[in-house]
């Protein structure tokens, strides 16, 4: 059996979504409220936001009170960013200067997989503060009607063997043992949601994921498609498992 390749090195995929930064924050999930005030808390908080995209995470951020940074290297996903007034620094992590400056929150919001972990780790623990903490959010959203082994089998006639989309750190035993072993404590925190999707709204919604933004334009509509035949008017209920994995050096 063939080993999966790390998604930090497959570029292709990791370039992709800027081609769909409108339709990625139109459509993506926003993280759960209760998620997003636990985090900043009352206080005055310092966030990097790595890997922002669009600036999803960082308006949730700054909306609950934080001060927010944003890292994003690629232009298009970040000038929707800074259109809705998040401070930019295009950059990739690893080449991203800190410059002297600290945080109280590192975050990676689906975002921690398209870096190289070690290299990460390492330079998030020189830019914390003291009792600062690093927090990997992900969402994960798992269609009950229809259900997902129906809209799986449409996926895969397409998709093949790049039908699963990286494993987020929530879902990452491996990584949570790399985190531990740099020194962090680690807690997960979780919020369920049901949502609904109206059929155009869920495929657009898939359609800003790498392993279909990478497929050929007639492939890419001919799944389109098929998906939306296959919703319907119904539409899509989910159930969407947020969960925050907060990373606490050992030390503070």
């Amino acid at each position: 059996m063939s080993m999966r390749q790390p998604a930090h090195t497959d570029r292709r995929r990791a370039e992709a979504f800027g081609r769909a930064a409108s339709d990625y924050h139109r459509y993506r999930p926003r993280y759960p409220l209760a998620l997003i005030t636990e985090l900043v808390g009352s206080g005055h908080v310092r966030v990097l936001d790595v890997g922002a995209g669009t600036g999803i995470a960082s308006m949730q951020l700054r909306e609950a009170g934080a001060d927010v940074l944003a890292v994003e290297p690629d232009s298009r996903m970040g000038q929707v960013a800074v259109a809705n007034g998040i401070d930019v620094e295009r950059s990739t992590f690893e080449d991203w200067l800190p410059n002297g400056r600290s945080f109280d929150l590192v975050v990676f919001a689906q975002s921690f997989h398209w870096v190289e972990p070690k290299h990460a780790l390492e330079k998030c623990a020189t830019i914390l503060r003291d009792r600062g903490r690093l927090v990997l959010l992900s969402n994960r959203l798992t269609p009950i009607t229809p259900p997902k082994q129906e809209l799986d089998e449409i996926y895969s006639g397409y998709l093949g063997p790049e039908l699963q989309s990286p494993i987020d750190a929530a879902h990452n035993q491996e990584l949570l043992t790399l985190i531990e072993r740099h020194g962090f404590e680690v807690e997960r925190r979780h919020v369920s949601e049901r949502q609904h999707y109206a059929a155009d709204a869920w495929v657009n919604m898939v359609s800003t994921h790498s392993n279909i933004l990478t497929l050929e334009h007639q492939a890419r509509a001919d799944l389109r498609l098929r998906l939306a035949q296959r919703i319907g008017d119904a539409g899509v209920e989910a159930e969407n498992n947020a969960t925050a994995v907060v990373c606490t050096p050992s030390s503070a």
